[in-house]
């Protein structure tokens, strides 16, 4: 048999920039036996579409959704197109407690944290950033970013 499952879109869509979007599919977690899933492109998925793949953990409840993009716009999904398949495994993890997650995705459980990209060549690294409360509270800080890393967190 088939090592992925087909998923279908359940809207239409009509992608005109580059920037990623998100697609439902008709399918929702958490899936059956205490599965994950990896969400790939099919190999016959020849549209000028890009998936990009995602990871479903087992406790995940919820639409699961297909992050797309295309380099050369327009690009339209017609309902129902089958743009992506699910990898099913056995998570190997030891479990550390539950932990409630509900339908949130993309990062969305455990702390905010802040992410960015900068040309270090240009002047001193350094970068205004304001933090926004979902209450509506921001503060705005100016940050210096220490260098001495390949990969530098600001805690």
């Amino acid at each position: 048999g088939s090592a992925g499952m087909d998923v279908e879109t359940t809207v239409d869509l009509t992608i005109t920039d580059s920037a990623v979007h998100l697609v439902e599919t008709n399918v929702k977690g958490p899936l059956e036996g205490g599965l994950s899933a990896f969400l790939l492109q099919r190999s016959s998925s020849k549209r000028g579409l890009d998936v990009i793949p995602g990871v479903i953990d087992a406790d995940y409840q919820g639409v699961i959704k297909i992050m797309v993009r295309t380099f050369f716009p327009p690009v339209s999904i017609p309902k129902g197109s089958r743009i992506a398949q699910l990898v099913t495994f056995k998570s190997c993890v030891p479990c550390t407690g539950l932990n409630e997650r509900g339908a949130g995705g993309f990062g969305s459980t455990g702390n905010p944290e802040v992410h960015w990209t900068m040309d270090i060549m240009r002047g001193k690294p350094d970068k205004q950033v304001t933090l926004t409360h979902p209450n509506g509270n921001s503060i705005t800080k100016r940050l210096t970013i220490d260098t001495g890393a390949d990969v530098t967190i600001i805690s």
